[in-house]
C-alpha cells in the first residue's frame, strides 16, 4: 500500500502498525513524490492525507485516477466540513476517515475496499460494442484491434451515457449533473473538452459520430 502523510510521528505510528498486521507499506511525506512512487509501486490501495506540502490530497487523487481508475483511495484528514468530504469524493476518493482515527477502523475500511476490488475482478465483464470498438465500462477501457486505451472515470462515464442512448439525444444538463454535480459555465467548458477527447478516441471508426445539438446536448450516432 501507499501511505502519504507529512506528520512524522503519526506517519511512523501508522506505518509500523500496518506493517505489524502484514501490510507492505511505502510512506511518502511530500505530494510531489507521490505519482512517481505510485507508478513504480502499483499499490493495491492508497491512504492519503489531504494537507500536504507541494500538492494536496485532492490533486493527488485526480492524478492517481488518471493513471489507475480502480485503485482504492482513502482520505485521512483533520478537515471536518461537509464540503471537504464532498470534494474528496469528487476528486476520486472511495472513503474518508477523520483524524484522530483508530487503527482498527482504518484497517477495517482498507479491507472492505480491497474486498470490493477483488469481487469486481471476479464479476463477469459486460462489454459494450461501440461501432468497431469494444468498451469495458468496468475497467474504463476502449479497445480496437488489440490496442487498449485507458479512460479516466469521467471519460468512461460520459461514453457510457452516450452509448446507453445511442442514436438518440442526451441532454447536456444531464451530463453535467452526472459528471460534476452542477451545470456551471466552468464545468460546461470542461464538458466540451471531454467531448473533443472522445471524438479523437473514436476517430478510427468513421461510422461513429458525436453530433452537437447546440444549446441542448448530443446525438451519439453509431
Amino acid at each position: 500500500m501507499l501511505y502519504v502523510e507529512d506528520e512524522p510521528s503519526l506517519g511512523r505510528i501508522v506505518k509500523e502498525s500496518l506493517q505489524s498486521r502484514g501490510f507492505e507499506v511505502i510512506m511518502i511525506t511530500d505530494g510531489k513524490d507521490v505519482l512517481d512512487a505510485f507508478r513504480k509501486m502499483e499499490p493495491d490501495i492508497c491512504v492519503l492525507d489531504i494537507m500536504l506540502p507541494t500538492k494536496d490530497g485532492y490533486a493527488l487523487a485526480g492524478e492517481i485516477r488518471s493513471v489507475s481508475p480502480d485503485t482504492p483511495l482513502i482520505f485521512v484528514t483533520a478537515k471536518t466540513k461537509t464540503e471537504d468530504l464532498l470534494k474528496g469524493f469528487e476528486s476520486g476518493g472511495n472513503d474518508y476517515l477523520r483524524k484522530p482515527f483508530s487503527m482498527e477502523e482504518l484497517i477495517a475500511r482498507m479491507n472492505n475496499l480491497l474486498n470490493l476490488v477483488q469481487l469486481k475482478k471476479q464479476a463477469p465483464t459486460n462489454l459494450i460494442d461501440v461501432g468497431r470498438y469494444e468498451f469495458d465500462p468496468q475497467r474504463y477501457e476502449l479497445r480496437l484491434k488489440g490496442i487498449v486505451r485507458k479512460l479516466s472515470h469521467r471519460e468512461a462515464t460520459l461514453l457510457k451515457m452516450l452509448s446507453d442512448k445511442r442514436n438518440s439525444l442526451v441532454y447536456r444538463k444531464d451530463i453535467l449533473l452526472r459528471l460534476w454535480g452542477d451545470d456551471s459555465f466552468f464545468n460546461s467548458r470542461n464538458l466540451d473538452v471531454y467531448i473533443t477527447r472522445l471524438r479523437s478516441y473514436l476517430k478510427d471508426d468513421p461510422t461513429i459520430e458525436i453530433m452537437t445539438v447546440k444549446g441542448i446536448g448530443y446525438h451519439f450516432a453509431v
